[in-house]
């Protein structure tokens, strides 16, 4: 059996194409898990799997890594697959993902293809989704079958297969001390290199990412410079850079790559 899990703080037109998508996998899943940090339950279009839905919520920067590790220990799969709520599943990811877990104890992660603004209508279909989208600039989509790669740095939480007990015992699950935006991902990258859990992209576990407005990094950056602080404490190295370098450059933050401290200015730009 493998397991969906994703995390929803309201986005519910979303979460319901992502699970239409689901509804139309080669493979489907042995069950839905939504983790909802908002204390609401969402309304959802019937589908063919079960879906369950665990509260999370609380007050303040929202609870990823919480709320991850609270979705994998609900779930009732060995194998797991998490997708960010706004990604819509192609009709062979979970199949792709079951296929390579059921030989790989690892972090699979599958390509992404970005949607373009208002590309997603009330009904659509997956080449529709594909004639929509375009690669990730800087990553593009893996090729068949696994492709190892030892860029942990690169291991992202927006889509990716794992096993429930690589994740949750072998490396201890998303660091908790990790709240809100930032660091997270890459940490658990780090904590897999360091435990010899090997990392590998995936051919055939495509998701569509809807467009919605990108988040204001001034409204996290409390949260943000917070995780690269506790980030720094235990690689001794900064994450998410491109981050810093614009808080830095918005007169936010005070932060060099070179130096070993971070500190919130109180001075964003307008």
């Amino acid at each position: 059996m493998i397991s969906v899990l994703t995390l929803v703080s309201g986005r519910e037109a979303h979460l319901r194409n992502l699970v239409r998508g689901l509804a139309g996998s080669t493979l489907a899943p042995g069950e839905l898990v939504v983790a909802t940090m908002d204390g609401q339950v969402p309304e959802l279009p019937d589908s063919p799997f079960p879906v369950r839905v665990i509260d999370v919520s609380w007050r303040g920067e929202l609870p990823l890594s919480a709320a991850r590790n609270a979705a994998a220990e609900a779930a009732r799969g060995e194998n797991t697959v998490l997708l960010d709520v706004d990604c819509i599943p192609s009709a062979g990811l979970v199949e792709a993902y079951a296929r390579a877990l059921g030989d790989f104890d690892g972090l699979v992660m599958g390509g992404v293809r970005y949607l373009r603004p208002d590309s997603v209508r009330e009904v659509w279909t997956e080449p529709d989704l594909r004639e929509a989208s375009d690669p990730h600039p800087a990553r593009s989509e893996p090729g068949a079958g696994l492709e190892p790669t030892d860029r942990y740095e690169l291991f992202w939480s927006l889509s990716f297969g794992v096993r429930r007990s690589t994740l949750l015992d072998t490396l201890g699950g998303f660091d908790e001390s990790f709240i809100g935006y930032g660091g997270e991902d890459t940490d658990l990258g780090y904590t897999a290199r360091d435990r010899g859990v090997p990392l590998a992209w995936l051919g055939g576990a495509t998701c569509f990412h809807q467009h919605h407005p990108s988040e204001r990094l001034d409204r996290h950056v409390a949260s943000i410079v917070a995780n690269a602080r506790r980030f720094y404490e235990k690689w001794g190295e900064w994450p998410m850079e491109g981050w810093l370098r614009e808080l830095t450059d918005d007169g936010a933050i005070d932060w060099s790559p070179a130096g070993d401290e971070i500190a919130l200015t109180g001075s964003p730009a307008a």
